[in-house]
């Protein structure tokens, strides 16, 4: 081994609020911290682009949590739930009020608390509808001068360094140079899948590295088949133009089909506030049914209570009084990497927060503004748990460069090939047929990218091999369960109406 090996105490993979929290906490117990971000500030964290808020307990937690397990369908698990509606408020009060003094927007009695759907009351604290970024730059901007926290942007993970079920560091790649950094905890919080659809809200980059990483070391995922797509994503000429907060729909938004028609009634009670996964699955019937689906505005004030909505409607050319043309895109994992209360995974030292890991808290189907709250709650307590470890170094993998590099499309051209599997089989709604034709066509994919990373080494491949692991899982997974719940939504293609007689 080289003399003098990169050391620090804890190594945080990813920037978006729950590496955040973490490398907070850790910095807290009095740990060097060093954080990874594939990210170039701010824009490249899913946190970042976060519109409807946070939610928390106030005065019911007893209801928050009633109002996720119904959202859920009855499959989060009890005890993971319990965690997050006991800490919310004190999160939520401690890093982002008291620390960060976080803006939430204000009524005349206090903070101006919102709902979005499945939500039984308003709980949820907001900026407008970009609250994410109101979230993320400052606590971003508080870690960056953190005495004991070093922020390496550009920076992606290539592989875990492990040896004997336990995490020692992790191979870490920045413009062209491979290093090994070792850490006596590595905490994983590198965020969503969106790159394996071709429409997503998630920001560019979110390939499923800590997913595939962790899967490859040897680490336990679940849940992998409950991918939320969230319902109204505005589109233009076929393609994502930007979210629309389902706030909107809470503050009286209304659903239309290409005819005109107001279509949630008829398929939940809850209508335009029925759960993600009903409201996502109706939106894609009417579309297929009328040709569009569009959110109406017109209840509300939309230019008063959602100016930057409404700003990004002009830039888009979009006349919001006509309505928004929306659909549903790739929105958040609610599996990923197997953690408990703390964060840790089945491998020793490895941590994983955020959505790259499933804590069990939205089993089939996520409650609407909880993400940042789990990422929040999980960060801190993987961080504080992580904290008082000493690094090892141990012989690092060699990641060799023996062949010519790649051309440039090669990893560009496997991706579509991926992104057109998932988005055809492995959509919003699955036929099991095309759930094994899926897995086939992923298999041999990953066998070919194997191939590659044996002799070459890029942030490119890389990436891709780390999609791979993941959408295989996500393919696998969802094969493997013959339960329709929540977001997993088996369909028989083979059972198609008779043709139409008439003229």
């Amino acid at each position: 081994m080289a003399d003098d090996p990169i050391t620090t105490d804890v190594l945080v993979i990813g920037s978006g609020i729950a590496g955040l929290a973490a490398a907070l906490a850790a910095a807290r117990e009095g740990d060097d911290v060093t954080l990874a971000t594939k990210a170039t500030r701010p824009e490249g964290s899913s946190s970042w682009w976060a519109q409807g808020g946070i939610a928390i307990s106030r005065d019911t937690p007893e209801e928050f949590k009633e109002d996720i397990m119904a959202a859920s369908d009855g499959t989060a698990d009890s005890d993971a739930v319990d965690v997050l509606v006991e800490s919310a408020n004190e999160a939520v009060e401690d890093v982002l009020l008291e620390t960060l003094d976080i803006g939430f927007d204000q009524n005349g009695s206090g903070h101006d608390f919102t709902r979005e759907a499945a939500h039984s009351e308003d709980r949820i604290l907001h900026v407008d509808a970009s609250t994410g970024k109101h979230i993320h730059v400052p606590f971003l901007n508080y870690i960056d001068d953190h005495d004991g926290v070093e922020i390496l942007d550009d920076t992606a993970a290539l592989e875990l360094i492990r040896h004997e079920g336990r995490v020692h560091g992790a191979m870490l790649e920045s413009d062209g140079e491979v290093d090994p950094y070792f850490a006596g905890s590595v905490v994983l919080a590198t965020g969503g899948i969106g790159d394996l659809y071709p429409r997503t809200t998630n920001p560019d980059n979110t390939t499923g590295d800590g997913i595939g990483m962790a899967a490859l070391a040897g680490a336990e995922v679940e849940d992998m088949e409950y991918v939320q797509f969230h319902p109204t994503a505005c589109t233009i000429d076929g393609d994502i133009a930007f979210l629309v907060s389902e706030a909107v729909r809470g503050e009286g938004g209304l659903l239309r089909n290409g005819d005109g028609e107001r279509f949630m009634p008829d398929y939940h009670a809850d209508a335009e506030l029925a759960p993600r996964d009903v409201v996502a699955r109706a939106v894609k019937a009417e579309r297929d049914a009328t040709g569009e689906v569009t959110l109406d505005v017109s209840p509300l004030d939309f230019e008063e209570e959602f100016p930057n909505l409404a700003e990004r409607c002009t830039e888009h050319g979009v006349d919001w009084t006509d309505g928004i043309p929306v659909a549903p895109a790739e929105h958040f994992l609610c599996g990923g990497i197997s953690v408990d209360d703390r964060g840790r995974t089945t491998l020793d030292r490895l941590y994983a927060v955020g959505e790259c890991s499933r804590t069990g808290v939205h089993g089939a189907n996520r409650l609407a503004s909880t993400s940042l709250l789990e990422g929040l709650v999980w960060g801190l307590r993987a961080g504080e748990d992580a904290a008082g470890a000493e690094p090892e170094p141990i012989e690092a993998p060699e990641l060799l460069e023996r062949d010519p590099d790649l051309s440039e499309r090669f990893a560009r051209d496997k991706f579509q090939r991926l992104t057109r599997v998932m988005d055809e089989n492995v959509g919003v709604e699955r036929d099991p047929a095309d759930l094994q034709r899926a897995m086939a066509v992923l298999r041999r994919l990953k066998g070919e990218v194997d191939a590659y990373v044996r002799t070459r080494t890029s942030r490119s491949l890389y990436e891709l091999r780390h999609a791979s692991v993941t959408a295989l899982l996500i393919a696998r997974h969802a094969a493997e369960n013959e339960e329709s719940v929540g977001t997993h939504n088996l369909v028989d293609a083979s059972e198609e109406p008779p043709e139409s007689t008439a003229d």
